[in-house]
């Protein structure tokens, strides 16, 4: 197979494991390339697309941006605070504006739950999904597969804890997707407050007890408590919850084997996980930050190659 399933990357659940081998496939290529001297491959110089972020980002908006540089395409930046949706202006109304300069991907982040599916069904080009509200984050999930089997030669079989908070999380949700799809074994782990109701029907474990998951699994994803999300308090403390569900070195010299830890960052550093652990050798932090150049450049590559055929 040498496309995708797929016109848009809307979330992980449209997708099938054979496009995640193709995009990883991908991505291979694309990491060697960005490990050049001249980093840059002409592959889409010909494409121009347009990053919306009607929500903040630092990480992402960069990593998309690099990306779709290093494959020469042409970037429009647009930021929502500095836009006319502050004065009103509809979703559509904004989009196909950009479009109407003739821009043939858009990469979207927006706080509304599904923003991309229904841009996808009113606007004639590629939509990637860069994030929608406490739903899902493409990108993201396939950038920590793609680290995973790197340092772990596979995913398929590897047991995955996803601790913090989940009920706010669109990375969970993703990752619980790809995951499962590639066939790992997924728990989650956080306070009973952050665990949506009914995450077992995805097919996955709930333990509430970090150190039980810790022992447990091959690779830990540390998630943060999302405080811009919430509307109420779902725990007593942040050092209350630093004590049941931070990752600290004394947790990890209690095991005995070595685990893979993983954070998608922003970090909290002394709330989910100390900096100690951060800044480990069995970290990949960092490792997972440039695997999302590579993995974004895959998508970006493969999308654009299904588009004006």
């Amino acid at each position: 197979m040498s496309e995708l399933s797929v016109n848009h990357l809307l979330g992980i659940k449209y997708l099938n494991e054979k496009d995640i081998e193709l995009i990883f496939k991908t991505a291979d290529h694309f990491k060697e390339v960005i490990n050049r001297p001249i980093k840059k491959v002409p592959s889409l110089r010909d494409i121009t697309i347009a990053n919306l972020f009607f929500e903040n980002s630092t990480r992402t908006r960069l990593s998309f941006e690099l990306a779709e540089k290093r494959l020469s395409a042409d970037v429009v930046n647009f930021s929502a605070a500095s836009s006319s949706v502050k004065k009103g202006e509809t979703l559509i109304d904004t989009v196909n504006n950009i479009l109407s300069m003739k821009v043939d991907m858009v990469v979207m982040r927006h706080p509304n739950p599904g923003a991309g599916i229904f841009l996808s069904r009113h606007v004639n080009a590629s939509i990637v999904n860069a994030g929608d509200g406490a739903h899902e984050h493409p990108t993201q999930a396939l950038l920590d597969s793609y680290s995973i089997r790197e340092r772990l030669g596979e995913v398929r079989g590897k047991k995955v804890v996803i601790v913090g908070d989940i009920l706010h999380s669109r990375v969970a949700l993703s990752n619980i997707f790809a995951l499962k799809l590639q066939g790992a074994e997924v728990k989650v782990c956080g306070p009973k407050t952050l665990i949506p109701k009914h995450i077992e029907s995805l097919g996955v474990g709930v333990e509430t007890n970090l150190k039980k998951a810790i022992e447990w699994c091959d690779v830990a994803n540390m998630l943060r408590v999302q405080n811009e999300r919430m509307d109420i308090s779902y725990f007593p403390s942040t050092r209350e919850y630093a004590q049941q569900f931070q990752l600290n070195k004394s947790l990890l010299e209690s095991l005995d084997k070595e685990i893979v830890v993983m954070h998608p960052g922003p970090i909290n550093r002394g709330v989910e996980i100390t900096s100690q652990v951060a800044d480990a050798e069995n970290a990949i932090i960092l490792d997972q930050v440039q695997n999302g150049v590579a993995v974004r450049m895959a998508v970006i590559y493969l999308l654009a190659s299904k588009i004006n055929r």
